[in-house]
């Protein structure tokens, strides 16, 4: 496709011994793309120790933002959203589960179509995942509660692998208020509000068995993205928060 630049943010909380490992495969998949780009790690906390890692690849497409103390995954995600200067902003969830290798496709699906916005989904028929039976349950149910209050056609909601127009990222991200859980729904929610309805879906290669994630902490992230999703819901259709210019 043609495209003069691109963004790409990798939000890391706790990602010290595999942040390298992430860029890497970031960067093979962009190296295969004809155009400039830069990635942009957000340290979401320890931030000088993130900056230090990072520097041992002398990479000036590598840049290194964030803060000392924790504040959330979205947070992150639109703190590097915003300071990205691409044609084309993405993110990408820290992680070795998520493959970045569909990049280029997902670019390619941007250009064909004009697309607000491209992405990941696991319930694309050419995705390749491996994904636990109750996780399947519990992202149905998800699926089905969050098309019920928000309307949405897409499939899949929550791949953290994402796509932007630059000004639509801008307009978007310039309003999200969530900082931790239901980030993604916000996003949609606030991408519709607005008008950005040309959003498609691309395959993706996930393999959740290198998903570390506890089953405490789970159903205690469960938990958090349902009262998040609440308060989207209430913000949009109750409050019209989104409706103000941010």
């Amino acid at each position: 496709m043609s495209l003069k630049t691109l963004s790409f943010v990798i939000p890391t909380h706790k990602q010290e011994k595999t942040i390298l490992i992430d860029i890497k495969r970031l960067r093979k998949s962009l190296d295969s793309i004809s155009a400039n780009y830069e990635i942009i790690i957000v340290a979401d906390g320890k931030l000088s120790d993130i900056s230090k890692i990072v520097s041992k690849l002398k990479d000036k497409r590598i840049k290194v933002i964030g803060y000392e103390k924790n504040k959330g995954k979205g947070h992150a995600v639109r703190f590097g959203m915003l300071a990205a200067k691409g044609d084309i902003v993405g993110f990408k969830d820290a992680g070795m589960d998520l493959d970045p290798g569909e990049i280029p496709l997902m670019l390619d699906i941007m250009d064909w179509n004009k697309a607000d916005i491209v992405l990941g989904s696991k319930l694309h028929p050419d995705s390749k995942v491996d994904y636990p039976f109750f996780r399947k349950v519990l992202s149905w149910g998800y699926r089905t509660l969050t098309r019920i209050l928000f309307g949405f056609k897409v499939k899949d909601t929550q791949v953290g692998l994402k796509l932007f127009k630059k000004k639509v990222a801008k307009d978007i991200f310039s309003r999200i208020i969530i900082k931790r859980f239901a980030f993604d729904i916000e996003v949609l929610a606030v991408a519709s509000k607005l008008g950005y309805h040309k959003i498609y879906e691309a395959p993706v290669r996930l393999d959740f068995s290198k998903n570390t994630i506890s089953n405490l902490n789970f159903w205690r992230v469960v938990f958090w993205m349902l009262w998040d999703t609440a308060a989207v819901f209430y913000r949009l259709r109750i409050l019209h928060y989104y409706d103000k210019k941010q």
